[in-house]
């Protein structure tokens, strides 16, 4: 089974992820979305309400599983025996940050980071921007998800 682990905090999935995990669902077995936990951060939405809105996303689809975890990502991987990481890249900088992430998790285990671009329609989406505009009370809905348009 080729599985494919697709990390980030999700605070909340957004149009972009949820694009990048479609996609992914076509070259893998099997992708998890892994909400990664990390004391040190302020979430605007916490770690249930991040899950269902991912786990609600992706109710017809089989081949998404949602989980959360700690600690190193490849860690994770070996525990859930993905052999492949899967992240999508919006711009140059994007590309910058995640190269340097994908050679450290090289250097340390064979698990290989798939890179996928995101599509020009949601290129501009992040995770910050949408709870920029949720804090400022904008129209939020055609950024995310519908299972995150209940809020």
């Amino acid at each position: 089974m080729k599985r494919a682990l697709f990390p980030g905090s999700f605070d909340p999935i957004t149009n972009g992820h949820f694009d990048i995990i479609k996609r992914g669902i076509k070259l893998f077995d099997e992708v998890v979305v892994a909400i990664g936990i990390n004391a040190e951060k302020k979430y605007m939405f916490s770690l249930d309400q991040r899950k269902k809105f991912i786990e609600d996303a992706f109710k017809h689809e089989s081949k998404v599983k949602v989980v959360t975890y700690k600690g190193l990502t490849i860690d994770f991987c070996k525990e859930i025996d993905a052999e492949f990481i899967l992240r999508g890249l919006r711009n140059p900088a994007d590309f910058e940050f995640e190269k340097a992430i994908a050679h450290t998790n090289r250097k340390l285990s064979k698990i290989e980071t798939v890179f996928l671009l995101t599509a020009s329609k949601t290129s501009f989406i992040s995770s910050s921007i949408v709870r920029d505009v949720i804090r400022n009370n904008g129209d939020y809905t055609v950024l995310v998800p519908e299972s995150v348009r209940v809020i």
